[in-house]
């Protein structure tokens, strides 16, 4: 009887000896997974961010502001695309080609007398940029940059959709053409990752429209242009 008590006190000892054992463990065990769980670890998207890149292009949603005649009172608040590309010459020098497109309808002039001012309301009008020029860029970090740009090249105005067969003289719009034009402004990055850009581009758009009725004259309006959208840095560097 002795004998069979020692032996069960000694198996209970070993028992609770490998049962605190077996706690200790799981309970270190346990420690490490919640110390290596609750690591915190720090990766900036913006520590590959240089401004060494030799290509970029863009793709923004763009308005303009304009008016369709050289005497015009109502203006049109017109939307599109803005697309753009770079060649990056030096890290502060680039050369910049731009094409936009802007759409929307107009105010008329009064198309006869009549105190609702006529059957030609709202027609459709339109602008096709094309330029280019020298870009700089200005301050800049790894959170963005300021670039300012001079783009000078040719616009195609579309004024004469929707006047039913009348000429543009009936509602005081300029004839469709292609004129001289010139957007000067620049764009504000917020870079995204070292090859995403958050681009905002407000410029202010100069064109040199005119007509071919009296008294065919030609005129500078400078209106107000801006875009919104997406720029894209290949990996090909200077």
């Amino acid at each position: 009887m002795r004998f069979q008590a020692r032996s069960i006190a000694s198996l209970l000892t070993v028992a609770a000896l490998a049962l605190c054992a077996g706690n200790r463990a799981q309970a270190q065990s346990t420690a490490a997974q919640t110390a290596g769980n609750g690591t915190y670890v720090v990766v900036d998207p913006l520590a590959a961010v240089r401004y060494n890149n030799r290509y970029d292009v863009s793709l923004g949603f763009a308005y303009d502001h304009m008016k369709a005649g050289p005497t015009l009172l109502q203006g049109a608040n017109l939307g599109g695309l803005d697309a753009s590309g770079s060649y990056w010459l030096t890290r502060h020098w680039g050369v910049e080609g731009n094409g936009r497109v802007y759409l929307g309808t107009s105010g008329a002039g009064i198309n006869h007398d009549e105190p609702t001012g006529g059957a030609i309301k709202g027609p459709f009008v339109s602008e096709y940029f094309f330029v280019g020029g020298p870009e700089w860029l200005g301050p800049h970090n790894k959170h963005g940059a300021l670039i300012a740009h001079a783009l000078v090249g040719g616009v195609y105005g579309n004024f004469q959709k929707d006047l039913l067969g009348n000429p543009p003289s009936t509602v005081d719009f300029y004839n469709n053409q292609i004129a001289l034009a010139a957007i000067i402004g620049g764009h504000m990055d917020l870079n995204r990752s070292a090859h995403w850009v958050f681009r905002i581009t407000p410029d202010a758009v100069m064109t040199h429209y005119g007509i071919n009725y009296p008294p065919n004259n030609k005129q500078f309006d400078v209106n107000f242009a801006i875009s919104v959208g997406l720029e894209y840095k290949f990996k090909k560097k200077r």
